[in-house]
């Protein structure tokens, strides 16, 4: 993945050109883009205790804090990196700190509640954080295995605009995947056509071959069971993520 970024032609292009690429292309384009040992949330991990370890605390550390939050870190890490932080950084540094971080992750705390009402409108559980693949999405997910045996049967949950990367089912014969959509409102997108969106009883079916990825709206939280097919050979490929660009187009697809 190949992260763009303007901000530093935007602010600086005309002043200080070379600085701008530098920003631009090399630092976020380069390191922020390297996928070798650190995922984007280890990054957005670093950043925010570097520069919380220098009393940064401005509009770069709220843009970093915000990148964090986008990356998977929730209220509660961020909270207990900080407070890690604090004994080598400095007390002083880490409530500044802090009282950014509470206005970024303002909203947190309401969803809660909102996971509590979107598992009440479903019969089957929420599940577990969906840790083993969680460099494959942006946001939070959470797994319920359902069935193992003879068909694998996952309940997959999304928290609001979390979405999982581009992917590809392969099968040298059969395979592929279903959808069924059980609570909240998502969406599904092939590559290559427009992105359609999913309510409780929508079923998708997924060709092996074809790539596509599916999450939730912006605004809702969102539920489907995975069906894997059987087939022969069968194997997922995992590609870049939908970038923010890419997943408001999706959305106002939808308006």
């Amino acid at each position: 993945m190949t992260i763009k970024q303007t901000a530093g032609r935007d602010a600086l292009g005309d002043f200080a050109p070379k600085f701008a690429q530098l920003n631009d292309d090399v630092l976020f384009g380069e390191v922020w883009s390297r996928e070798d040992g650190l995922s984007l949330r280890d990054r957005s991990v670093v950043t925010v205790v570097a520069l919380m370890a220098q009393g940064l605390t401005d509009s770069s550390f709220q843009y970093h804090l915000m990148s964090a939050k986008n990356n998977g870190v929730t209220r509660t890490e961020i909270a207990e990196i900080l407070t890690h932080a604090a004994f080598y950084a400095g007390w002083p540094k880490a409530w500044a700190a802090f009282r950014m971080a509470k206005e970024v992750w303002a909203d947190e705390r309401d969803d809660v509640d909102e996971k509590a009402k979107h598992q009440n409108k479903m019969a089957f559980p929420i599940g577990a954080p969906n840790d083993a693949f969680a460099k494959y999405f942006i946001g939070q997910s959470y797994l319920a295995p359902l069935s193992t045996e003879q068909v694998g049967i996952y309940n997959v949950t999304f928290e609001p605009g979390c979405r999982n990367n581009w992917h590809i089912h392969h099968a040298k014969s059969g395979g592929g995947q279903i959808l069924v959509c059980v609570a909240g409102r998502g969406l599904y997108q092939e590559w290559g056509k427009p992105a359609q969106e999913l309510c409780p009883g929508d079923v998708v079916n997924i060709a092996p071959g074809v790539k596509h990825w599916h999450g939730a709206a912006p605004d809702s939280w969102f539920s489907h069971l995975a069906v894997e097919v059987p087939g022969e050979e069968t194997s997922n490929e995992w590609l870049e993520p939908v970038d923010y660009e890419q997943y408001l187009k999706a959305t106002n697809k939808q308006a």
